[in-house]
């Protein structure tokens, strides 16, 4: 029987139990990550959704910030919208501090308000079904770097890309009931995928051999959500 893969959910912001939710019903053990002793229970992590700026408070004020980036050198990370701007190499408008797990350019809030957030279907690379998915003040993915394999667009910005051991959503899988996006990482925490091109498949140890869209990829910048 495989072992079943621990996974944590960053629970300083954000709605982190709807993850823990997610990640059970994709067939993990998942639990709440509040300090550097969690951290090294785990064998992936999940950051939520939430404010980014004030993600990096806490996390300062937690000292959080250089563990959850040695965590990531060697163990996959799973960033959702906030998330996703704090794995990013570079974060625009404004700059601030971020993580560098991904060689990534993401735009804070690049859709516009709250309340042109909206529900899209999107296609993930390899499945034959639409994935609902939720965009809440989302960021958008400006550049993707050589490394990046995009996994799914909308309007035809990158929305999922994955990096190595390391994946990121502009959009918020943990509030639908589909649980594809959580399986995949899952499957990543637990080492059982290796690279398949065409497929959406990983390969185990971070930015080795996966095939980059190539640093000329990047988000157009639509209107309309966030």
């Amino acid at each position: 029987m495989e072992k079943q893969p621990t996974i944590g959910v960053l629970a300083l912001q954000g709605d982190f139990a709807a993850h823990m939710r997610a990640l059970e019903r994709a067939g993990a053990h998942a639990v709440e990550a509040r300090s550097r002793d969690d951290l090294a229970q785990l064998d992936g992590l999940v950051i939520p959704g939430g404010e980014s700026t004030t993600m990096l408070k806490l996390l300062d004020e937690e000292h959080l910030f250089e563990p959850l980036r040695e965590f990531g050198r060697s163990k996959p990370v799973f960033g959702t919208c906030a998330g996703a701007i704090l794995l990013a190499r570079e974060v625009l408008h404004p700059p601030q501090a971020s993580l560098d797990l991904m060689d990534l350019t993401v735009e804070r809030n690049g859709y516009g308000r709250q309340i042109d957030s909206r529900i899209a279907s999107i296609r993930i690379e390899g499945e034959a079904q639409p994935l609902e998915a939720v965009f809440i003040r989302a960021p958008i993915i400006r550049r993707v770097g050589p490394k990046g394999r995009v996994l799914a667009t909308y309007q035809g910005d990158p929305v999922l890309v994955q990096q190595g051991i390391h994946l990121v959503a502009t959009f918020h899988p943990e509030l639908t009931g589909d649980a594809r996006v959580h399986r995949q990482f899952v499957k990543m925490a637990a080492g059982r995928y290796t690279e398949a091109r065409g497929q959406w498949t990983v390969i185990r140890g971070q930015g080795s051999g996966i095939r980059g869209q190539g640093p000329g990829v990047s988000g157009r910048g639509s209107a309309g959500i966030e």
